[in-house]
């Protein structure tokens, strides 16, 4: 393919949020009710817990989102500039604006709705002995409406595009945009991927993610998360590989693809369901002592996994992407990379 067929080719939607990103302790986590490799959405008794973090830990500002976290990474390794779009919710505010310049200069064509009433999202990242946990605050990107997608000059992106990545997140959003994507590549027998992003997006917004599923070509997720779903649709299974066997075999909307299902398991090897039958592929061991944060680990493994997807390879190669880059962003603080990739 020459590089004008990859203009645009991939478009992903989601909540554009700046990290807040800090090493804290044990006793902080207890303190705000936090718990290691979950992600949730801000309460109330959450919301002193920006500052404290600021005030009492040194923390980095780090353009984040885990839809855009994904592009951004799939753009790294395609580095073909214009490759990929984006859209989302973000305030008018500094924010906003470095949010804008990061995803810019990564080659990203971003058209962000500009919220007036509310700031720019943010996500607290509390780290300890290397793992995650993600306490967002939507605040401008849960303001994102259908009406910014029907616009002319942004649902020509979605015309444009052949594969769309959607996180589990926006949900929570703007399900009737994530509608609109889902029927028109249906409809145009185009590539529709999703994540479950956490356990309670299976748990909490289990409706409008089984609405979703049927068009779902590939579903991304975690153990964690593939054994809440379990749960939730009463399958009385925590064995991964049969719980991703279970989703790809899940109805369809359209005959146009299969489904294939891909869970991440951190260090274990790499899930993947397609068929009724499962491979498992072994992610690149890391020391311990290299390993700066898990955070975007997962968005990256989908950012480089849809790297090779687009380009027609085969699913080893894009788990092998997808591992190479997940690899690259534990080793450095949020979901950042070098100026190149070293991936053949």
């Amino acid at each position: 393919m020459a590089s004008s067929d990859f203009d645009g080719i991939l478009l992903g939607m989601g909540n554009p949020l700046l990290d807040v990103s800090a090493v804290v302790d044990q006793e902080f986590l207890d303190k705000y009710d936090i718990k290691l490799n979950n992600a949730i959405l801000a309460e109330d008794k959450h919301l002193p817990m920006y500052d404290e973090m600021s005030e009492k830990f040194t923390v980095e500002y780090i353009a984040g989102g885990a839809t855009q976290n994904s592009i951004k990474v799939a753009q790294w390794m395609l580095q073909i500039p214009g490759a990929t779009s984006y859209m989302g919710s973000i305030g008018k505010d500094k924010y906003g604006e470095a949010m804008k310049k990061d995803a810019t200069a990564a080659g990203v064509n971003v058209h962000y709705h500009e919220d007036e009433s509310a700031g720019t999202g943010t996500c607290g990242v509390c780290v300890v002995g290397g793992e995650r946990s993600l306490i967002a605050n939507l605040s401008a990107a849960n303001c994102y409406k259908v009406e910014h997608l029907k616009k002319p000059e942004n649902w020509a992106l979605v015309e444009k595009a052949k594969f769309y990545y959607i996180a589990g997140f926006f949900l929570t959003v703007s399900p009737e945009s994530i509608q609109l994507v889902r029927e028109h590549a249906a409809a145009n027998n185009k590539v529709f991927t999703m994540n479950l992003s956490a356990p309670f997006i299976c748990e909490f917004f289990k409706d409008v993610q089984v609405k979703c599923l049927p068009y779902m070509d590939y579903v991304f997720g975690n153990e964690t998360e593939a054994r809440t779903f379990s749960r939730v649709h009463g399958w009385e299974t925590d064995d991964v590989e049969q719980i991703a066997i279970k989703i790809s075999q899940l109805p369809k909307a359209t005959g146009t693809y299969k489904r294939t299902t891909v869970i991440t398991q951190g260090a274990d090897p790499v899930v993947v369901a397609e068929d009724g039958k499962v491979k498992k592929y072994p992610v690149i061991p890391l020391p311990k002592e290299k390993l700066v944060d898990t955070n975007g680990a997962g968005d990256a493994f989908v950012g480089g996994f849809l790297s090779q997807l687009v380009h027609g390879k085969a699913i080893e190669e894009c788990v092998r992407a997808g591992c190479y880059a997940s690899n690259v962003v534990i080793q450095r603080s949020g979901c950042t990379y070098p100026e190149k990739p070293d991936f053949n």
